[in-house]
């Protein structure tokens, strides 16, 4: 799929009277860890016209010209009734601005959470806004009898869902979508989603599984024959199972034995964005996260969340050289409520200072709390390399975690099975990757060759591995063969842990493919990789990629073998 692409808008009829307004862009959109795959995306808005209209989901400002150019050649702004919100953000502001100058007599339709965000970001506390609470309904004529479904999470507190009982088409919002970009509305041939919808849900909707399944319970109501989501393709004939495996995503999370608590507050998004992306990293390594915006929450929920946490991590903006109130009333109820022996973690952002993030910090260790990173100071936005450091901090917290558990428990022998298996010899490698400023590393020798025509392997990555980001359809990686006799060198550097971020490649021989990926020069030999599938097995992600180059560095050279004494040994 080509980047170079300018943004468009397609615009479809799906059903009787409705069309979906696709504003497309071809590239990476923004940096969020959602994103983080780089296949573009599609901000999906929807028209119904009847005897009233109703646009649901104007796209954020990066498309409001040509959204607002591509609407206003299909249909008379000055008549349309209401423009419905499935959330609101400041993202959005600019776009209904542009759409309130044009149609003044607009009535906004959302929850009531909504309403409180929509005339702070559009600083107009005069706004026509209609309410919905879960009761009413909105009749735009012919059938159409919108009812409306709010289903909350602490990321979008605001969230609610749009039914169209004339259609039988469920607007989602962000339930459901992917970020992918291209020419097919709907989803023929949906199984070549899966593994983005599964990143999709791994990274929004993980965090909040348990109100991930309130809404599924929700929904599980109204006959409907198709998702229209918020980005992505429209679910329609996979929607059967693409709800199944949001049932089975979200009890995994909700069944996990360890969770974290992690609290914040965020001013303008950018906190919220580093809890995403901590978040990722600790379910990643399976441990659940409980994730709560103390904005919108009763202390009672944070008090009973954090009680029954291994561990809890606060985050918290900077405004006027404090932390916002909710952030300072969470952190009371967490130090009156955590004993000290539970692992802690803070991070934030902020503008020019950040005095927030430093009294969190300093009131944990002056209570003997242990931290499971070093404390995570961003200032503006966050960028790709920053994300990484938030998601590689959220693992190791989620391995401290597990390590701790596994040393109160009393260690079992292996058992004659494992041993078996470990018996299962394979060439010691290190996969090296690289895509913009994210890069990573780890050492592998679950490898095997796959296929002879195209040439292609197979490997397993852990699901916690930092590397793992960087191992999904389409993403390019270099497999180092390692030299029997001096592979005892690179075997130790790459087996020592390494911090969030920290460079893998700073003391070892390298150079770059032209894709960017590190060659280890001292390296057997070097194949470069292209994944083209993965599929889930266990705690691993088994990777096929086919072989596009190579090279043999040392002709007389031996290829490093691992023996393991047991499955469970590296």
């Amino acid at each position: 799929m080509s980047t170079n692409k300018p943004r468009d808008v397609q615009v479809v009829p799906i059903a009787t009277n409705t069309r979906i307004l696709r504003s497309r862009s071809w590239s990476r959109l923004r940096f969020e860890i959602e994103y983080a795959l780089a296949k573009g995306t599609t901000a999906n808005s929807y028209l119904i016209e009847s005897e009233k209209t109703a646009i649901i989901d104007p796209p954020g400002e990066t498309f409001t010209e040509i959204y607002l150019e591509a609407l206003q050649q299909r249909f008379h702004l000055e008549d349309l009734d209401y423009v419905i919100l499935g959330h609101v953000n400041p993202n959005r502001a600019a776009t209904l601005k542009a759409l309130l100058e044009i149609a003044p007599q607009i009535t906004f339709v959302c929850s009531n959470p909504g309403a409180r965000n929509l005339r702070a970001a559009l600083e107009n506390p005069d706004l026509q806004i209609l309410v919905m609470r879960g009761e009413e309904t909105l009749d735009l004529g012919n059938g159409h009898n919108l009812q409306f479904i709010p289903i909350p999470n602490p990321r979008y507190a605001d969230q609610l869902c749009t039914y169209d009982p004339q259609t039988e088409i469920l607007y989602t919002d962000k339930l459901f979508g992917a970020h992918v970009c291209g020419d097919q509305v709907f989803d023929e041939g949906w199984e070549v989603y899966n593994e983005d919808r599964r990143y999709y849900f791994d990274c929004l909707m993980a965090p909040h599984a348990r109100q991930v399944e309130t809404a599924l319970d929700k929904l599980a109501d109204f006959p409907v024959r198709m998702y229209a989501n918020g980005h992505g393709p429209l679910v329609r004939y996979g929607l059967i199972d693409l709800t199944k495996a949001y049932r089975e995503w979200s009890q995994q999370q909700t069944s996990a034995d360890l969770t974290v608590a992690l609290i914040y507050a965020s001013a303008y998004g950018n906190t919220a964005t580093l809890a995403q992306a901590i978040a990722r990293g600790i379910t990643k390594a399976g441990v659940a996260v409980e994730s709560i915006n103390c904005e919108f929450i009763e202390p009672e929920e944070i008090r009973a969340a954090v009680e029954k946490a291994g561990g809890f991590i606060i985050g918290s903006p900077t405004l006027g050289g404090h932390a916002p109130t909710p952030v300072q009333t969470a952190l009371g109820i967490v130090l009156s409520t955590a004993t000290n022996n539970k692992l802690a973690g803070a991070f934030g952002s902020f503008g020019w200072s950040g005095e927030a993030v430093d009294l969190i910090e300093s009131k944990l260790k002056d209570a003997g709390y242990r931290f499971g990173f070093d404390t995570i100071r961003v200032k503006f936005k966050p960028d790709d390399a920053t994300l990484q450091l938030c998601e590689e901090a959220g693992t190791d917290f989620a391995q401290a975690l597990k390590k701790a558990r596994k040393v109160r428990s009393p260690s079992q022998p292996a058992t004659n099975v494992e041993q078996a298996v470990g018996r299962i010899v394979g060439s010691l490698c290190v996969l090296t990757a690289k895509e913009g400023d994210r890069s990573s590393a780890m050492l592998a020798s679950w490898v095997s060759q796959a296929s002879f025509n195209p040439p292609g392997l197979t490997i397993a990555v852990a699901k916690d591995r930092a590397v793992e980001t960087l191992t999904h359809t389409g993403n390019k990686f270099v497999l180092n063969i390692l030299k029997e006799g001096n592979h005892l060198g690179l075997m130790k550097h790459f087996l020592k842990p390494f911090g969030p971020g920290q460079d893998r490649f700073a003391d070892v021989a390298a150079q770059e493919t032209e894709s960017g990926s590190p060659i280890l020069t001292d390296a057997l030999a070097y194949l470069e990789c292209s994944v083209q599938n993965r599929m889930e097995s266990g705690d691993h992600w088994l990777v096929y990629a086919t072989v596009e180059s190579g090279k043999l560095l040392d002709n007389d050279g031996v290829t490093a073998v691992h023996h393991r004494k047991s499955a469970t040994h590296y």
